[in-house]
């Protein structure tokens, strides 16, 4: 069975620029973990909604512990807005 990752969350004005960077960073990191590619997706009419999504994904414990130690390891939460949080929804295929 493969699995959709879906991460969704708001990113705090003045740290758009840096959370990008950091962004492409965790792909970086998460591809060479499991072999995973990610994409970011910003909403057209809220441009700091931003949502990573991971299509095929076939060990979803591993994925979910790599993902969870680089978005750490890169502190993509200190780039949110005040009181938001990553939130992730995994879907079957």
């Amino acid at each position: 069975m493969a699995y959709s990752y879906y991460i969704y969350y708001r990113v705090a004005t003045d740290h758009a620029n840096s959370c990008e960077s950091r962004v492409l960073e965790l792909f970086s990191a998460i591809k060479q973990a499991t072999n995973i590619a990610g994409r970011l997706l910003k909403k057209r009419s809220e441009p700091l909604l931003w949502m990573e999504v991971y299509e095929n994904v076939r060990d979803d414990a591993k994925f979910e512990l790599e993902l969870e130690q680089a978005a750490a390891q890169l502190k993509i939460a200190e780039c949110l807005q005040e009181g938001s949080t990553r939130r992730a929804e995994c879907f079957e295929a």
